[in-house]
């Protein structure tokens, strides 16, 4: 028979509070003819604030079902990606959505449906952070300072994991509903990007793991 679980035992398994899905950071490297046409880079750079939510992804390999003598053998097939989709919040200076448009018609023009052919080209990558709410004061031997962020104190906001999505280009911009009868929002719109492959873990600035983590390639 199976022993009963305690509160105070959940407790201790959920040592760091659970991640919050609300807590996370979204970036973007637009193609470079992408930059130049926006006329400006610190415009974009407000992406990090407007993406409003995201992904992180999915991990998913296909069965190849063998059938052998009227039953059947599931072995490890080919890995496949999910498109990747992000909401964005629209400014009124609309260069989000400006560049991503641009992005598209980079892919296929909407005058003749001629495009970019080299891939490296019109391919970026993106990352999406888990952030943390805090820290654990268990796992350290002096006492933190909540406002600190130097060599006396971790601060909140730190990357737990981070997800980098290689090679991604969009396919498709959503519309934008617009309406006399919409009062008290603010416009939002969707994208998604295909992407190649993606890369999982915490690293360091010299590329390797930290915090104990495992980079998954």
């Amino acid at each position: 028979m199976a022993n009963l679980k305690t509160i105070s035992q959940f407790k201790s398994a959920l040592a760091g509070g659970g991640a919050r899905s609300n807590l996370f950071e979204v970036g973007i490297t637009f193609p470079s003819d992408i930059q130049a046409a926006t006329g400006s880079n610190a415009r974009l750079e407000n992406f990090e604030f407007l993406c409003k939510a995201a992904q992180l992804p999915s991990s998913n390999v296909a069965p190849i079902e063998v059938p052998f003598r009227g039953r059947t053998l599931k072995v490890a097939g080919d890995r496949t990606f999910d498109p990747w989709t992000i909401t964005i919040i629209n400014d009124e200076d609309f260069a989000i959505r400006t560049a991503f448009e641009l992005w598209m018609n980079s892919l296929s023009k909407l005058s003749d449906a001629s495009g970019l052919t080299r891939p490296t080209s019109y391919m970026g990558n993106a990352t999406v952070k888990q952030l943390a709410r805090g820290y654990d004061t268990a796992s350290r031997n002096t006492p933190r300072d909540l406002n600190s962020n130097g060599s006396g104190g971790e601060t909140g906001g730190r990357s737990l994991r981070t997800y980098t999505f290689v090679d991604v280009f969009p396919t498709n911009v959503s519309a934008i509903d617009v309406s006399y009868d919409s009062s008290d929002s603010i416009e939002e719109f969707t994208v998604e990007l295909q992407v190649q492959y993606w890369v999982a873990g915490t690293t360091s600035e010299n590329g390797s793991a930290e915090d104990g983590q495992t980079i998954i390639r």
